[in-house]
């Protein structure tokens, strides 16, 4: 069982915190992640890591949360990292418990979520000698990290704890990896925590360029047609209000990427829901017809670009990203900006004249009516954008959505507005099915007094159902949407569109979910009907814990519009008529 937080508060340490201390590595662990911050870690115990979960019961300040599986973990600390704003930490021992995490170290890399994954490994005299569960994962996540640790001496573990979470939180943010060989945790130092670091390699540029700036500025104050494409870099820099001042002065219309959503609030005039793939006709058009696209806080990924040749033909490019990795490696740019999107979207403020463009939102106005997204067609049936709806509702938008990944995202995204800031938590990069669940219950963790919604299929749901007994031992008051339609479904919708309905292992079925979650002891509510859906919904809106809801939508619903991989918007299909 877990540790009660009255347990937890009465039990007594067995060292004291002052400096000069000697201490284990171990204690000396427990102690720096608290000098972090610190005060939740999703991990399970294994053979190498005994030493720490020996004496982490004596930190009251160290909320240990026992996941079921180390992935889940991992999406657990992404969660609490995106919702608590804050590095997210997870634990696992060698061998098989470290790669499992690297699923989840990989989403947060791409979606560049701050995580330190902390490792046990082998002891240190029997590295390289293929020990029982010995594995080189510093080498299997170099890719997969901003930077990666293997301490082999204890001496060194409070300054590498100390630069991992600098480097995890600092510039772009990502995860880092620390793995402690067994001996480590074992052996006694001298406790002293560094109080800065010192990384002469690793200075991330902040502010932008002023002369890129004033040429950025100069080509906005001349368009006629300007358009910002916003991502989650503005979420994380906290620029959210920068943008909205910058658009509301400029009369410049915004569309986010999907994880941008909620970087500008979507019910404002100036919003235009997400573009790309399955996107907005009229965002497109708009990126397609625009003759200045200012990008800030995102990569042009594929998803939004498609065929990058035919992306923003008409339009001068500006991209503000701090990672200089980043601008130019997908889409030509005119004016390149490194620094931190929430000071560049200050310092243009500064510089951009007020502007009004009449004609132009004219336009994007008809094309919202010639292409609405968020139109439901009249049917009795129960549709998957029927339940984004009357989440919608009974959370008044009040709520964090966290999704899986497949059909139901792209419905969530569509259906549900995103005004509250750092509202939508989602794998965009990675795009990991069983992610939606245990990130679900790592950002309610962060974000208790908050409604956190998990929107997820019973494919993705499938995958990382186990954290159900880890919500139910924890107590965490996540709300748990299953999108119930027997298939992976946009396994069937590609195989429906692209080939020739041959329906290859896209069939799922599934176990009786109700039954599934009274197994863990959580309430569970079960909707066939639009109208059982707007009252389950409600009433788990309205229940005091988690829940888990099995809507039963309608089986073969394709998520529309849709732009052919590879394709431009001359392919969209904003309907089934539109395939030919």
């Amino acid at each position: 069982m877990a540790i009660s937080p009255a347990e937890r508060a009465s039990t007594q340490h067995s060292n004291g915190r002052s400096e000069g201390t000697r201490l284990s590595g171990a204690r000396i662990l427990c102690e720096s992640l608290i000098r972090e911050g610190v005060d939740t870690i999703f991990g399970i115990p294994g053979g190498v890591v005994l030493p720490l979960y020996n004496v982490i019961i004596d930190y009251p300040e160290l909320r240990h949360i026992l996941v079921r599986h180390e992935q889940a973990g991992a999406h657990a600390a992404d969660g609490y990292a995106r919702a608590g704003n804050r590095v997210g930490v997870c634990l696992a021992t060698s061998g098989p418990a470290a790669t499992n995490l690297v699923t989840g170290i990989c989403s947060a890399m791409m979606d560049s979520v701050p995580i330190v994954a902390i490792t046990g490994n082998v002891a240190t005299t029997v590295l390289g000698k293929d020990a029982f569960q010995e594995t080189d994962i510093v080498g299997i996540t170099m890719p997969i990290t901003k930077h990666n640790y293997l301490v082999t001496r204890v001496e060194d573990l409070a300054r590498v704890v100390k630069e991992a979470f600098h480097i995890a939180r600092s510039g772009r943010p990502g995860p880092v990896l620390i793995d402690i060989p067994k001996d480590v945790f074992t052996s006694e130092t001298t406790y002293h925590y560094p109080a800065s670091v010192h990384l002469p390699g690793f200075k991330p540029t902040l502010d932008g360029n002023s002369k890129q700036i004033k040429a950025a500025a100069s080509l906005w104050s001349r368009a006629k047609k300007p358009l910002i494409l916003a991502g989650q870099g503005v979420t994380i820099s906290g620029g959210q209000r920068e943008l909205l001042a910058l658009a509301e002065k400029t009369h410049t219309p915004v569309v986010c990427t999907l994880l941008g959503l909620s970087a500008f609030p979507e019910s404002h005039a100036l919003s235009l829901a997400f573009p790309g793939m399955h996107g907005a006709g009229y965002s497109n058009q708009a990126i397609d017809q625009c003759d200045l696209l200012i990008g800030v806080g995102q990569r042009f990924d594929d998803r939004v670009t498609g065929k990058v040749a035919a992306f923003a033909p008409n339009a001068k490019i500006v991209h503000i990203d701090i990672d200089p990795a980043e601008i130019g490696k997908n889409v030509r740019c005119d004016v390149p900006i490194v620094g931190d999107a929430r000071r560049v979207l200050h310092a243009l403020a500064d510089e951009v004249p007020s502007m009004e463009h009449p004609e132009w939102l004219a336009q994007i106005d008809e094309w919202k009516r010639q292409m609405p997204l968020t139109a439901i067609r009249p049917t009795s049936q129960f549709l998957p954008q029927h339940a984004i709806r009357f989440i919608y509702e009974a959370t008044k938008g009040d709520a964090i959505i966290v999704t899986d990944v497949g059909q139901h995202q792209m419905w969530a995204a569509q259906h549900f507005w995103y005004d509250k800031p750092g509202s939508f938590i989602s794998s965009g990069g990675l795009g990991a099915m069983g992610f939606g669940v245990p990130a679900a219950m790592g950002a309610k963790v962060a974000r208790p007094n908050d409604t956190v919604w998990a929107i997820v299929g019973d494919g993705g749901f499938q995958m990382t159902s186990q954290e159900l007994a880890t919500i139910a031992e924890e107590r965490i008051g996540v709300k748990i949407a299953l999108m119930n339609n027997g298939y992976l479904g946009m396994i069937r919708q590609w195989q429906e569109i692209f080939y020739e309905r041959r329906f290859s292992s896209a069939y799922l079925g599934g176990p009786d979910y109700l039954k599934l979650a009274d197994a863990y002891g959580i309430k569970a509510l079960r909707a066939t009907t639009p109208e059982e859906g707007r009252r389950i919904i409600e009433e788990a809106q309205a229940y005091d814990g988690p829940v888990l809801v099995d809507l039963q939508v309608i089986a073969e619903e394709n998520v529309y519009p849709m732009i052919p991989p590879g394709g431009s918007i001359e392919n969209m299909m904003l309907e089934p008529g539109d395939r030919d």
